[in-house]
């Protein structure tokens, strides 16, 4: 068997995105027999054989393609497949849902990383204290230590689900903000977001994940307030 077929089959049974490393430890008994045997010259012939696999599947022939994701290689939908994956996949199980405070403090989270409660209320105009458990909860953000200032509030960034989510193989590759918009859409609002105080797929509300009406107060577009609010070239691959 070819070392490129080695690692479609490699990547096609890993559950989550496989490592350039940890590929290297499963195939490197294919080099045994070999003159060269250097572990830089093995690891650089995995990745040249990786980077032919992401290749073929780019083809326009293959509903799926081989990509970056997370630190590692990931077989995946092609976005121009993405339709009638979804509507598939909502035919097996119900969905997972958030409210859009939640989603609204996970795209501030995700652009002005590491940030504290405090600050991400300050953006939004409302307490976003209750949203961040059905964050955690959903494992979309995770803790980044303390903030060196008065009081020590706990800092949030996103996670690597974060990143399967949205399918970015890191934080630098997040979108403008009226992509990003697009994407939550995409990926949550069709069959991911319910109306506020909707009942989550469990059938009980979710009293972390939705907000009445008169705790979130005036309307807030929380997209366009980040946008205002970040520094030129903190996390965006525009800048």
């Amino acid at each position: 068997m070819s070392l490129k077929a080695k690692l479609e089959a490699i990547v096609y049974a890993a559950e989550t995105p496989i490592s350039l490393d940890q590929v290297v430890q499963l195939v490197k008994d294919s080099f045994s027999g070999e003159e060269n045997t250097d572990p830089a010259q093995v690891k650089s012939q995995v990745r040249a054989a990786l980077e032919e696999l992401v290749s073929d599947y780019s083809a326009g022939d293959h509903g799926i393609e081989v990509r970056q994701v997370a630190g590692g290689y990931r077989m995946s939908t092609k976005p121009e497949q993405h339709d009638v994956v979804r509507a598939f996949a909502k035919s097996l199980k119900p969905p997972v849902r958030l409210s859009m405070p939640a989603l609204e403090t996970l795209a501030v989270i995700a652009y002005k990383q590491p940030v504290t409660v405090p600050e991400i209320g300050e953006i939004r105009g409302v307490d976003s204290s209750g949203v961040i458990a059905t964050l955690l909860d959903r494992k979309l953000i995770t803790t980044a230590g303390r903030k060196a200032v008065i009081g020590r509030p706990i800092l949030y960034k996103t996670t690597k689900e974060f990143l399967l989510r949205f399918g970015l193989k890191d934080v630098s590759e997040l979108p403008s903000m009226e992509e990003f918009e697009k994407l939550v859409a995409d990926s949550f609002q069709s069959d991911l977001l319910p109306l506020n105080g909707v009942a989550d797929a469990t059938g009980v509300p979710d009293s972390n994940s939705t907000e009445s009406s008169s705790a979130e107060g005036p309307s807030t577009d929380a997209a366009a307030t980040v946008e205002s609010s970040r520094s030129p070239g903190e996390n965006d691959p525009a800048a």
